[in-house]
């Protein structure tokens, strides 16, 4: 099947999970919610646009392929914030309107933030029913974003260029394979003093219900367990999320 296929990698990245109190955790592999958010800076769809949002939500179903799930770093993280009754009262579209009132009347926040450090990802991109763009389409967005991309957080801009392809394969174990073939071809040619560290073998896949029950046909591997992930955008207007169910297969296992 036709699959879009691109990488992430930067020094930093932080894929928000529920977040309660001063703790802001980090998952170890992009969340569905965060891939559509690089799509959508892609093609330079706003935040607001809810209509948008919705279309590539149902219209493209998600894989991640894990090649290296990072190092943790945790982050004390100070910032100043109006209070709630001020914010109400004087809507601000910067940060700079936003912190445009007396000292006084700032509040300081206090916050652990987690990131991943080194981690690097593979993301597959499938169309479905009433996707609003093609693959191709989606590759060359990718590769000339309107939008700056970063992964999870603005401090976690991209290492490396996203690099997508459009491929045809069985299943997304495949496509995964024959990516990585090819982008180590790239790197011999261009590179080949780096071309040994250019493909880090996939350590495991998670995919959505979306796919199907069928895993071996549809991703090439049987799943080794299931996790309930808070991940689908119910608005982004007021950061509401819904529960997924996510699967996992385990490439290479000890």
């Amino acid at each position: 099947m036709e699959t879009l296929i691109f990488q992430l990698q930067a020094p930093l990245s932080s894929w928000g999970e529920v977040a309660v109190g001063e703790y802001r955790p980090s998952a170890e592999y992009p969340s569905q919610s965060a891939i559509q958010g690089l799509l959508g800076a892609a093609l330079g769809v706003d935040r607001d646009d809810a209509a948008a949002l919705a279309a590539l939500q149902t219209g493209y179903r998600l894989a991640v392929g894990v090649l290296n799930q990072g190092r943790l770093m945790r982050d004390f993280h100070t910032a100043q914030v109006p209070s709630r009754t001020d914010l109400k009262k004087r809507p601000s579209s910067t940060r700079r309107d936003e912190l445009a009132v007396p000292k006084p009347d700032l509040n300081t926040i206090l916050s652990t933030r987690d990131y991943r450090q080194d981690a690097a990802a593979l993301v597959a991109v499938q169309s479905m029913a009433g996707a609003p763009y093609s693959l191709p389409q989606l590759a060359e967005a990718i590769k000339r974003p309107k939008f700056t991309m970063y992964l999870g957080r603005k401090s976690c801009p991209v290492a490396v260029p996203l690099h997508p392809l459009v491929l045809t394969a069985s299943n997304i174990k495949a496509a995964f394979a024959d990516y990585q073939q090819l982008l180590a071809a790239l790197w011999r040619d261009r590179l080949p003093k780096h071309a040994e560290s250019a493909g880090l073998p996939v350590q495991k896949i998670a995919w959505s219900d979306a796919f199907g029950t069928d895993d071996l046909t549809t991703i090439g591997l049987l799943r080794d367990l299931s996790i309930t992930r808070k991940d689908a955008v119910i608005t982004r207007r007021g950061w509401q999320f819904a529960d997924r169910t996510e699967h996992v297969a385990l490439v290479t296992k000890e």
